[in-house]
């Protein structure tokens, strides 16, 4: 079968493939929330002086990181029934993705935090803040500086590992490029327009990205030039 350039236009402008691309954005969204909470709590919990919890933070990002995201999917949403929870496609799809998320994430919430100095977390001590104000008011910040450029290059990395979910028929983009190929035959057409529809996403993103990261380069209480305008004169 020849290249069809009729059905790759029609496929580029098909609703039914858009509408896979913006399940494929919603869904990389909402898990991309739960998961970065997840990867703060987990973070906190690994840098606790609780043994308790550095233990529990510390099984589950071992776990969720070292095994694949695939046999995870499926082990959700094919084995767990087989213990009496049951879970549909949407739910599956989205607490695999977010605990598969939140594991890596830790990871780089734990190294934002260390990379603060820590005559920071001494000075803030030293002025009668606890740990909770602390960390929301001086160490955070600070923080958020290192792990803003690994995070959007996370989510980058989740507009295209939500594929994933297209083996447990989460109807988002792959899947839809799928099940057209299947019916129509024309699968190298589809699977380019799927290929750039991640594309377009990916690059949408990373201009985004771009545009959060020049914010949190601005220095801390603005620039010299603008607190001599405002100071007092002597």
């Amino acid at each position: 079968m020849t290249w069809s350039w009729a059905s790759f236009f029609e496929y580029l402008t098909s609703p039914y493939m858009l509408m896979g691309a913006w399940t494929t954005i919603w869904l990389s969204v909402v898990s991309m929330i739960i998961g970065c909470s997840l990867g703060i709590v987990a973070a906190l919990m690994k840098m606790s002086r609780s043994p308790v919890l550095r233990g529990i933070a510390d099984f589950y990002i071992w776990l969720w990181r070292g095994t694949p995201l695939l046999v995870q999917l499926v082990i959700i949403y094919a084995g767990l029934p087989q213990i009496g929870i049951r879970l549909g496609v949407i739910e599956s799809a989205i607490i695999g993705l977010s605990l598969h998320e939140g594991a890596y994430f830790a990871e780089i919430v734990r190294a934002g935090i260390m990379a603060v100095d820590k005559g920071q977390s001494d000075a803030a001590r030293a002025l009668g803040m606890d740990y909770r104000w602390m960390m929301r008011i001086v160490v955070m910040p600070q923080a958020t500086r290192v792990i803003i450029p690994p995070l959007g290059n996370q989510f980058n990395g989740m507009l295209k590992t939500s594929s994933l979910a297209s083996v447990i028929s989460m109807e988002e983009l792959l899947r839809h490029a799928q099940e057209l190929a299947q019916i129509e035959f024309r699968v190298l057409e589809v699977y380019i327009v799927a290929a750039i529809g991640y594309l377009i996403m990916t690059t949408t993103w990373g201009l985004i990205q771009q545009r959060i990261e020049a914010h949190y380069d601005k220095p801390f209480g603005g620039s010299a030039g603008d607190m001599a305008a405002t100071s007092i004169p002597a």
